[in-house]
């Protein structure tokens, strides 16, 4: 059994795989360590490079995984498949500077800590060559988390770490697995207040492949973010299916005004044009948006599509019949119709999760 376990998330990083097991090769020389390299289904071919460097070197593991995407999610199966006692996460584009891996397990192992943190913000580290966009995100996000991590902790965002295998374990069923901020799930799901160290280093540039940051990353930290500050009552997932759901109501209202009003069309003919354009939008900003890690393309975009019609339509009936009903025993018309859009909202929402968004439902992607 390897005493280290070198997690490593990837998409698109093919290029990568071998200069990155080179480095760690040199700096773990002294170490008992395996590299593990969860690949979500890269277009690219990452998992087939992966697969034949381990032919070569039978410490190199390949997780591929279809259907699902996030880097946090990618981390935790990684980590739980490994029986190592350390567990050192760290990215696929060579920014992370593996020569501090060394450093980062001796505190572990010296010290009773719980984590040992590669840190860009204390003294000595660096974010060289960051844009001000990039450091305003990182700076908003950090303020965003406040109170979900400890107050000294200088960068709850840094996204390598060693952690003994015990703790992710301990907190596996907490977790969130949204987005890409898997060190702050993990003090924030934590029991306990964890013990750690924060290790300087220098943020690397890019040099190969492309960035993953993006604008829609900020949706994925956002519902990471709602679900640890709404302790788990309400899920982040259902919170953005509703926000979807109320643009859905202004999309309606909208494509109706324009064409019974300004174009003069039959209400009913109307009313139903925009219904449809209110689910064909919702469903596109769904699957955009709140089914991000479970995005659907090509051929499973147009079954998913089709799917989502029927369910809404089942949720419509189902709004108006509460409502209706509600309304026959005397309840106030508000009240009677907000009964029935909650329960349309949440018959959409768990049909749609099992039926049109559904874990590997990717046909022809």
């Amino acid at each position: 059994m390897p005493e280290i376990s070198v997690v490593v998330p990837t998409f698109s990083e093919a290029e990568n795989v071998l200069e990155l097991h080179a480095r760690l090769a040199r700096s773990l020389a002294a170490e008992d360590w395996e590299l593990i390299f969860v690949d979500d289904d890269s277009p690219d071919g990452t998992a087939e490079v992966v697969r034949e460097l381990a032919q070569r070197d039978r410490r190199v593991r390949c997780i591929q995984r279809i259907g699902r995407r996030g880097l946090s999610s990618a981390v935790v199966e990684g980590a739980l498949s490994s029986s190592a006692p350390l567990l050192a996460v760290m990215d696929g584009d060579l920014q992370h500077d593996e020569t501090i891996l060394p450093a980062l397990i001796g505190e572990l192992r010296s010290r009773d800590l719980d984590l040992a943190i590669g840190s860009r913000y204390v003294e000595g580290g660096s974010t060289d060559g960051w844009g001000r966009r990039r450091a305003l995100m990182s700076r908003l996000a950090g303020r965003l988390a406040r109170g979900l991590v400890p107050a000294e902790l200088r960068d709850p965002m840094s996204g390598y770490f060693v952690v003994r295998s015990s703790v992710v374990r301990e907190a596996a069923r907490r977790l969130s697995g949204y987005g890409y901020k898997v060190l702050l799930d993990l003090f924030a799901s934590a029991r306990r207040p964890l013990r750690y160290v924060e290790v300087p280093y220098a943020f690397g540039r890019r040099s190969r492949g492309e960035s993953k940051l993006d604008s829609l990353v900020v949706w994925e930290y956002l519902m990471l973010i709602a679900d640890k500050r709404l302790g788990g009552v309400i899920a982040p997932r259902l919170l953005l299916f509703a926000v979807v759901g109320g643009s859905g109501v202004i999309t309606h209202y909208a494509v109706l005004s324009l064409l019974y009003l300004a174009a003069g069309a039959p209400f009913t003919l109307a009313q139903a044009t925009a219904a449809g354009a209110a689910m064909t939008s919702n469903f596109f900003l769904n699957n955009l948006l709140t089914y991000r890690d479970r995005r659907l393309h090509g051929l499973g975009l147009l079954r998913g599509l089709a799917s989502f019609y029927a369910v809404c339509s089942l949720g419509a009936l189902a709004n108006i019949g509460i409502a209706a009903y509600a309304f026959a025993q005397k309840a106030e018309w508000a009240l009677s119709a907000a009964a029935g859009i909650l329960v349309g909202l949440l018959w959409n929402y768990l049909a749609t999760a099992r039926l049109t968004w559904r874990a590997g439902r990717n046909e022809g992607a």
